[in-house]
């Protein structure tokens, strides 16, 4: 990696023939040509191994950012992948067979999922409810779990393919390891890994290497902010606990088999997810609460973001048509484009209601209360809405692309959260005062009217809230994708980042929280109390037999 001495060389190159051969730009021409040509191929290369879905999404912004900086990449996909194009003027990309989708990649299946979960809701309040809420999530998580171990066994069982690969040379491998396939498959190459991460197959990526104490940060799913009480704590430490079984009994089994089968003995996933070199962490604290972190974890919260583009001539002059009243957009994410035809109606009833113009995302039946003021779309362009003068209010599900999107431009928030830590998100937006949420089990045409126009009032801080958060977002020293590219070329040119790692996960549980050295004091205390309370009895009753002696003997 010596792009930076070629780039100053290059530079020094064409200040001099500029100066000095003016008068033969024909010469300059060809020499400088040629220069470039000869510097060009200073890019490495990277194995890629992502996450399908809203996951692709992400890395694949830092694929594309990765090329333009002449690197050479390679992504690994199955057969089945909904997102991942086999081919891309990007990458080359790596096709695994697989005979049946993963149920995160099926729309069919995710809105199943989403029903399952809303049923669920509506029954809620009762501890069955909870663990029969638990048991949908582990379903659909165990399956996916384990479709990702069978294609790194497939991938292990293709002597060929592990031929090209460890012939290749690859310099990092950047992967998401939430279903954590690209970590096992690093391992296996020995390449130094490099994390595109909010989560990992047992929760938080934070609980993995860094401090994160319960009583101040809150656990997925619990609902809380940064500021517990005791019964929220409490509960806290009951979320954790179910993530805890989720880790040992649906999450890591899958992984471990296949740890087992190919590597040395004592290796586990989570000790290969928490030897990762970089954490490029999808979060930045202008959304996420304060907590405990590490040097090697790198927050590039916000990275997709970037400034609008003209909206399409239609998709414009309905924006324009909105005069001083301005527009409301919704859309819930890549997958749950359709809710099912009740909600819809409530939702088109309510926007039926609102002096504003409405562009929604829609896939499925039109609803028949829908208003003259709405448009209903299959695809719209997302960023260059929320950054148009004219829209008020972004109505999502509360996935972080849409949020930070959101923070980006400044645009208020109305969420309807609907299935993972969706709900967890979008507390974080209204602790920020920039967000509001209705319950989608119990929203009906009145009370969704009533959020939309309460975010909507110009008298209510919510836009100024956003605009704070927008301002504090992009007041960094480097933005967020520049931060992400420089830390992963950083782990290319040292082949890893082992001083910015910790070594605290190779300790013993009771090692790493003291508790032989608190044993130790312990057991030094109970010593020392033996050893005053003997003492004290020794000398009581030395004391006591002389003063005895001394009676006796006056007696005498």
């Amino acid at each position: 990696m010596f792009g930076a001495f070629c780039c100053f060389f290059f530079n020094s190159v064409q200040r001099y023939f500029s100066t000095m051969m003016g008068a033969n730009p024909a010469l300059m021409f060809i020499l400088l040509f040629s220069a470039a040509l000869t510097f060009s191929c200073d890019g490495g290369k990277i194995l890629v191994y992502p996450i399908d879905g809203s996951h692709w999404l992400n890395m694949k912004i830092l694929v594309e950012a990765l090329h333009s900086r002449g690197h050479e990449i390679t992504v690994i996909r199955s057969s089945t992948s909904w997102y991942i194009a086999e081919s891309s003027p990007y990458y080359r990309s790596i096709t695994i067979p697989q005979e049946q989708t993963q149920n995160i990649e099926s729309q069919s299946h995710m809105s199943s999922f989403l029903q399952r979960s809303l049923d669920i809701r509506r029954r809620g309040g009762t501890f069955w409810a909870l663990l029969e809420f638990y048991k949908n999530l582990f379903d659909l998580l165990g399956e996916n779990h384990l479709g990702t171990a069978q294609v790194a066994v497939s991938i292990f069982e293709n002597k060929t393919l592990i031929k090209v690969l460890k012939k290749t040379g690859y310099e990092v491998c950047l992967t998401d390891p939430v279903f954590p396939g690209g970590v096992l498959v690093a391992h296996y190459l020995n390449l130094p890994m490099v994390f595109n991460v909010r989560w990992i197959f047992n929760g938080d990526g934070h609980y993995a290497i860094a401090p994160c104490p319960l009583s101040y940060v809150p656990q997925l799913f619990s609902h809380s902010t940064d500021k517990m009480d005791f019964f929220q704590r409490l509960s806290n430490v009951v979320y954790h606990g179910m993530l805890v079984y989720m880790h040992h009994f649906v999450s890591n089994p899958p992984y471990q088999a296949v740890c087992d089968r190919y590597f040395e003995p004592g290796v586990t996933p989570l000790s290969l997810i928490q030897g990762a070199d970089i954490w490029l962490f999808r979060t930045d604290f202008t959304f996420e609460f304060p907590r405990p972190t590490m040097p090697n974890i790198v927050y590039i919260g916000g990275f997709q973001g970037k400034p609008s583009k003209p909206l399409p001539v239609d998709l414009e002059e309905f924006v324009q048509s909105s005069g001083e009243h301005g527009v409301v957009f919704m859309t819930l994410g890549t997958l749950l484009g359709d809710i099912g035809p009740e909600l819809s109606e409530i939702i088109a009833s309510a926007f039926a209601n609102l002096p504003q113009k409405v562009i929604w995302r829609h896939t499925g039946k039109r609803p028949a209360t829908l208003g003259n003021n709405t448009l209903l779309m299959k695809w719209l362009p997302q960023n260059d809405l929320l950054g148009h003068p004219k829209t008020k209010l972004f109505i999502t599900h509360g996935g972080t692309n849409g949020l930070y999107e959101a923070i980006y431009h400044g645009v208020p928030v109305l969420g309807i959260p609907l299935i993972f830590d969706q709900f967890d998100n979008l507390l974080r937006m209204q602790a920020r005062g920039g967000a509001e949420m209705v319950d989608v089990t119990t929203m009906d045409v009145e009370s969704l009217t009533n959020a939309l126009k309460n975010i909507l009032d110009p008298e209510k801080p919510y836009k100024k809230n956003m605009v704070k958060l927008s301002q504090l977002h992009h007041d960094k020293p480097i933005k967020p994708l520049d931060s992400a590219i420089y830390w992963t070329e950083y782990v290319m040119r040292h082949k890893g980042a082992a001083h910015l790692r910790t070594e605290s996960y190779k300790l013993p549980w009771y090692v790493y929280h003291s508790l032989d050295v608190m044993a130790f004091f312990v057991v030094c205390g109970l010593l020392l109390s033996t050893f005053i309370c003997i003492s004290c009895k020794c000398l009581i009753g030395c004391l006591f037999n002389s003063k005895k002696s001394t009676l006796k003997s006056k007696k005498e």
